[in-house]
């Protein structure tokens, strides 16, 4: 591409100098080895690795705990091959996101700021916080409840003790963005290995497992399974991670020319893309620990976090099995509020242009989820806050067309990318995919509405 180009690029995407910056304070930080640098590829690639273990903790919150144990507990292995699809068109979204953040120098929220008129890009605005709240609910409840199975802290105290938690990492920061990419790889790796063992114990039949792989008929066809295939795509596929994708790849200082963009956007996809392939094995692990264990003919199907922590010592025979899915829930999180107080600010910022210490965002965005979370475990206990998982995710499934919508509106029209647009056929696979979504997602909603 001629400098020519990427100057009508720069003038397609509304480029009228310098846009202010979303994340300030690490925008660019991490130098990165360009194509004309020394060094191997595996050496360039390595510097890209941190942003997409940040969007995949998202993909395996405790929303996505609620939805694949209810899975695997009432119907088995026959959901894995929903897993599967979600976890890869997540992939081809989490892709675009990179396309728009590194090509256009613009996260999702400040190109939704520059393209659209001044009331649809507020009404995103808001559709995009009432998602992030429903996702910090839910990860504020699954802490809590994780705190209550290992030290025996109530749901009450435990809710008030993660206003303080995602504080501590956020601290990490100050060293630089790096110790908190550090972080939260090593509680996905935490998250990871507790799975392996619990599966290690469990020894679940490889036939099954695969042939829960293989879409079956009855996914569609019974009401109960594809309401809660609906639930597992709306849980997956989360909404504000497109927000905060296309901002963590502006982190890295890569060369500016076309050659070192589209370097970039390689090594930042190929960082996604296996971070999310990591997500989906875990995702997976929850719902074939859940029909391994807890799937038995004419037995009640477990939906409650609780009673699967006191459920699986029992039944795997290992006394620590219990105790690791408690680890593997604080961990879960713990690490899904970080990343969810980083889409938070990133929305602020990008949408309305506001700059908020990350701190306060943290806790006026986990003040706004504990106070519903604290009257529903206060009032009802557990099984309240169970019910309140499952709601949280329906709030993100209703809100995902409001934020894939434009961002492959963005990445696939030369319009807005120039020549860093997809060609047309991962266009059409993207819109494809996308259509998949909202489809499924107005099923739901219907369905909600006329249920009575």
């Amino acid at each position: 591409m001629t400098s020519a180009t990427v100057r009508l690029a720069g003038e397609a995407l509304g480029d009228l100098g310098e846009p202010p910056r979303t994340l300030s304070q690490v925008h660019h930080s991490i130098p990165a080895l360009g194509p004309s640098a020394r060094g191997s590829a595996w050496r360039r690639l390595l510097v890209f690795v941190g942003p997409g273990y940040l969007v995949a903790v998202g993909y395996m919150d405790p929303g996505n705990w609620a939805t694949s144990l209810a899975g695997g507990s009432q119907f088995g292995y026959a959901l894995l091959s929903v897993v599967l699809v979600s976890n890869l068109m997540a992939m081809l979204f989490q892709a675009a996101a990179v396309r728009l953040g590194i090509g256009a120098g613009l996260d999702l929220a400040q190109a939704c700021r520059r393209h659209f008129s001044p009331a649809v890009s507020f009404l995103l605005w808001v559709f995009c916080e009432i998602a992030i709240v429903a996702c910090n609910l839910a990860e504020v409840i699954g802490m809590a409840i994780g705190l209550n199975l290992l030290f025996g802290l109530p749901l009450v105290a435990g809710v008030v003790v993660t206003l303080l938690d995602v504080l501590l990492l956020l601290a990490l920061q100050s060293f630089g963005f790096r110790w908190l990419e550090a972080a939260i790889i090593a509680l996905v790796a935490t998250i990871g290995i507790c799975f392996a063992l619990q599966l290690a114990w469990l020894q679940p039949q490889l036939g099954a497992v695969l042939a829960g792989v293989l879409p079956q008929p009855r996914i569609v066809t019974d009401p109960a399974m594809l309401y809660l295939a609906v639930g597992i795509v709306g849980a997956t596929v989360m909404p504000h991670n497109l927000y905060l994708h296309s901002s963590l790849v502006q982190t890295r200082r890569h060369e500016p020319s076309d050659p070192g963009k589209r370097e970039a956007i390689r090594f930042a996809t190929v960082d996604s893309t296996f971070a999310l392939g990591l997500a989906l094995l875990i995702n997976a692990a929850i719902m074939i620990l859940a029909g391994g264990a807890f799937h038995h003919p004419g037995a009640e199907p477990v939906s409650e976090l609780a009673e699967a922590y006191r459920l699986l010592s029992p039944l795997l025979g290992v006394g620590i099995a219990s105790a690791l899915f408690g680890v593997a829930l604080i961990c879960s999180g713990l690490s899904s509020s970080v990343t969810g107080t980083l889409a938070g600010q990133i929305v602020m910022e990008g949408f309305l242009a506001i700059r908020i210490a990350p701190a306060a965002r943290a806790l006026i965005t986990r003040g706004v989820a504990i106070v519903p979370a604290i009257v529903v475990t206060a009032w009802q206990g557990s099984a309240g806050t169970n019910s309140l998982l499952v709601f949280s995710q329906v709030v993100l499934s209703l809100q995902l067309p409001f934020a894939i919508v434009p961002l492959l509106l963005f990445t696939t029209r030369r319009k807005y990318l120039g020549d860093f647009a997809f060609g047309r056929s991962t266009s059409m696979l993207l819109w494809g995919a996308a259509s998949v979504v909202v489809g499924l997602n107005v099923w739901m909603l219907q369905r909600m509405i006329f249920a009575g």
